[in-house]
């Protein structure tokens, strides 16, 4: 864990590539387990009903960011008293691994097992969110200013890739007659019991042995900052006088904190429609594994090639005005999916339901959602890479690990409450359509904060 040696100004290439393999490492956690495959068994299989199952994915979601947002600005200040943070991060991942390991049982029909799923979904959640407060710490560290927007932008690209490939194997894994292979009936890949639904309680543990393997060139190669000798209680204690210090002082910082108000709204609106449009899609459609294994493909393959754009769109146009214009196709997209249903699409066209054992998207509403979800997924790539850049740049010298911690804080502190509104909604209406509603608010109230950031001192 100690501090490699490091070049003045910028890492080496060997500790840059270490840093952009925890998002490699962390993302199919992220897009198979609360995205894609994971959360929508647990909301149609073990709760059994698309419309229960939303809310309570809502709640779980909500505690665990009600958590993260409590903790990751102490968590944060306490990293930069102490100086080193690779520690913080190898504890955190444990945490992940642990609770990905616990979705193993997550058997269906059988309720008893919701709450302890939920919780297991929780540690999870936490431990991955943590650990990237510190791991974006880093970030400021490892290039000069004019080449974060690039490392930042690869980071999120090779996340998507990495949630691509494991999306392709959970798909081979669960059908494997889309690859030509033939197993035994009623059996998946590997002898994977298909009634138990084993391929997709695999998910977990599966995410688990990929980030440990994964995540190794971070600790083995990426340089640290230079601990300041303090142990960890002192860091505590120093981290927490100094944050409050912050937060009484916040006027000073004045233009990073606008930042962070605008980043905690138009976040939550991205991390919401992310999160349920695997669930809205199989309760509006009926999609199973493979269609939501292909929805999601489709999905990180152009998150992924607009997050290695975006990065060098940062560079060029600067943070704020890259994510405005992730904004304008977020929210349009956003506003395309839920307006598709079943037998309708665009809230004005009437369409025939499909028919019983049509081809995969064959009807023209899954199409036509398909075309909003790639409009989707060119928006959260450069939003999600340029918010982290933006922090960087404005974070004040020695305090990016605060900061950090404020900006998770941030991107949890009313994304726990963008699920709270989510399910109440979806229990009000009784409709799964509500989600889009919320997500769009908090969509157009953040860009407008964000309108008031000064990327630049002067400008």
């Amino acid at each position: 864990m100690s501090a490699a040696p490091r070049t003045p100004g910028e890492a080496r290439f060997a500790g840059k590539f270490g840093w952009v393999m925890f998002d490699w490492a962390n993302q199919p956690f992220f897009t198979i387990i609360t995205t894609f495959i994971f959360a929508p068994y647990f909301t149609a299989q073990m709760i059994g009903d698309p419309v229960r199952g939303q809310a309570a994915f809502g709640y779980v979601q909500a505690t665990a960011g009600f958590i993260i947002a409590v903790l990751s600005p102490f968590l944060g200040a306490m990293a930069d008293a102490g100086g080193a943070r690779k520690g913080y991060i190898a504890f955190f991942q444990a945490l992940t691994c642990v609770g990905c390991v616990m979705l193993w049982w997550a058997l269906p029909g059988q309720p008893g097992l919701i709450f302890p799923i939920a919780v297991a979904l929780i540690i999870a959640t936490i431990g991955a969110e943590f650990s990237i407060v510190f791991n974006n710490a880093l970030l400021p560290t490892l290039v000069p200013p004019a080449k974060v927007g690039r490392l930042s932008g690869a980071g999120w690209g090779m996340g998507y890739v990495g949630g691509l490939i494991a999306l392709f194997a959970v798909l081979i894994v669960s059908r494997p007659e889309l690859i030509g292979i033939t197993p035994p009936e009623g059996q998946a890949l590997f002898g994977l019991d298909r009634a138990s639904f084993a391929a997709e309680r695999m998910t977990g543990p599966a995410s688990a042995l990929w980030l440990i393997v994964f995540v190794l060139p971070l600790f083995l190669w990426t340089p640290d900052v230079v601990s300041t000798g303090l142990g960890r209680l002192e860091a505590a204690r120093q981290g927490g006088r100094r944050l409050l210090d912050t937060l009484r002082r916040v006027r000073e910082y004045r233009n990073p904190t606008t930042f962070l108000l605008a980043y905690m709204i138009y976040n939550d609106g991205l991390a919401a429609v992310i999160a349920f449009g695997g669930i809205y899609a199989a309760g509006t459609f009926g999609w199973g594994t493979t269609e939501l294994g292909i929805f999601g493909i489709l999905l990180t393959v152009i998150g992924a090639i607009s997050a290695f754009a975006g990065g060098a769109l940062d560079d060029r146009l600067g943070s704020k005005r890259t994510i405005s214009i992730a904004i304008y196709l977020v929210t349009i997209a956003t506003f395309g999916i839920v307006s598709v249903t079943p037998t309708g699409a665009l809230f004005l066209l009437d369409l025939p339901a499909k028919a019983a054992g049509s081809g995969l998207f064959s009807s023209v509403q899954e199409q036509i959602f398909f075309a909003f979800a790639v409009l989707l997924g060119m928006g959260m790539g450069p939003m999600q890479a340029a918010s982290r850049t933006m922090m960087g740049r404005l974070a004040p010298k020695g305090m990016e690990g605060e900061f950090y911690g404020l900006y998770a804080l941030s991107g949890k502190a009313t994304t726990f409450l963008a699920p709270l509104c989510i399910a109440i909604a979806t229990q009000v209406f009784v409709s799964q359509r509500a989600a889009g509603v919320v997500v769009i608010v908090f969509l157009v109230v953040g860009y407008i904060l964000l309108r008031r950031v000064r990327e630049k001192p002067g400008s």
